[in-house]
């Protein structure tokens, strides 16, 4: 479905010259300096998976994403989605993408929402009976109907996010391009957001790029994790392999029966509240059998709660130490 081969992409700034006569001399004679934003990175992604594709700010996520949309041409290297050229065949591959930027919008502000969706319908072509069965289907899951009325404008945040991967589907892309979908929004609305993408992906077959920096959308929606950062690919595997390489640590929190309870050799107290202590230990050193059995056998335990480190704990981790 996507193949990125070698890609590179180079950005050229113009250096600014001080004072005056540097404001002159500018004028007629430029420096540049070089900024690599993108640096011969190469992956593959198959048609209906839903892949994360992460980094820091400044890391090549938004170049790229721009890159494979044909909105940027790469300065080296071949990319191919769905068998098009992006930056070569704009229009045609616009036609079989679909793209939601959370912080902007593809709707007209003083319209109706659906009058919006009716001018995207002509921009695309999308024949009568196709339109009316997405725009139903569309409205029924993502409940439109409360708001297709409404001028853009009025809506919400959450409501015009809705409205907003609503229309990026109306065409039936085989891709969809997803960057921050779920930026400010509540709990709630970011739940149905992640069931709405599951079931597009699962009923329709639409392959999914994700760029979020709320870990949550990773670990709920994604098997594969690209994680890119300086440009260069740190990444690119099963999300449920880089927790277990990475997420060996656990907390352990103890209702304990009793005064201050005996703690193992090597695990770390790092909360406390009364007879209700947080525990930190790493699966390296002590499995979490052994470690209650141990615990057990000098206190009094009155309940237990395990969990596992968050995927946002382990990509600090990789940040901070590396692969």
């Amino acid at each position: 479905m996507i193949t990125v081969k070698n890609i590179s992409k180079i950005f050229y700034i113009n250096k600014r010259q001080e004072g005056m006569l540097g404001a002159i001399r500018s004028m007629f004679f430029r420096e540049y300096i070089e900024k690599i934003a993108v640096n011969d990175i190469s992956f593959s992604i198959s048609p209906g998976e839903i892949v994360g594709y992460i980094g820091p700010n400044g890391a090549g996520k938004s170049t790229t994403i721009k890159m494979l949309t044909g909105i940027l041409v790469p300065t080296s290297g071949e990319i191919r989605v769905n068998g098009v050229i992006p930056y070569r065949e704009r229009q045609k591959n616009a036609r079989q993408i679909g793209v939601v930027f959370g912080q902007r919008t593809q709707l007209w502000g003083d319209l109706p929402t659906v009058d919006s969706f009716e001018l995207l319908k002509q921009i695309y072509q999308i024949p009568e009976k196709k339109y009316r069965k997405n725009l139903e289907t569309f409205t029924e899951i993502l409940g439109l109907d409360e708001f297709l009325n409404t001028p853009v404008r009025q809506l919400s945040l959450g409501q015009r996010m809705r409205a907003d991967i609503a229309a990026s589907l109306l065409h039936d892309p085989a891709v969809l391009f997803l960057d921050e979908p779920t930026i400010g929004l509540d709990v709630v609305a970011k739940d149905r957001m992640r069931k709405f993408i599951r079931e597009v992906n699962k009923e329709r077959g639409v392959t999914v790029i994700l760029t979020t920096h709320d870990m949550s959308d990773i670990e709920k929606l994604c098997k594969r994790m690209i994680l890119i950062d300086k440009g260069k690919i740190m990444y690119d595997g099963e999300l449920a392999k880089i927790k277990e390489v990475f997420g060996r640590d656990r907390i352990l929190t103890i209702d304990f029966e009793g005064d201050v309870p005996f703690l193992e050799k090597g695990v770390q107290l790092i909360r406390s509240e009364g007879n209700r202590k947080w525990l930190k230990f790493n699966l390296e050193e002590i499995s979490t059998a052994q470690l209650l059995a141990e615990i057990a056998k000098k206190n009094e335990i009155k309940d237990f709660i395990i969990q596992e480190p968050e995927i946002d704990y382990i990509i600090r981790k990789i940040y901070e130490r590396g692969l």
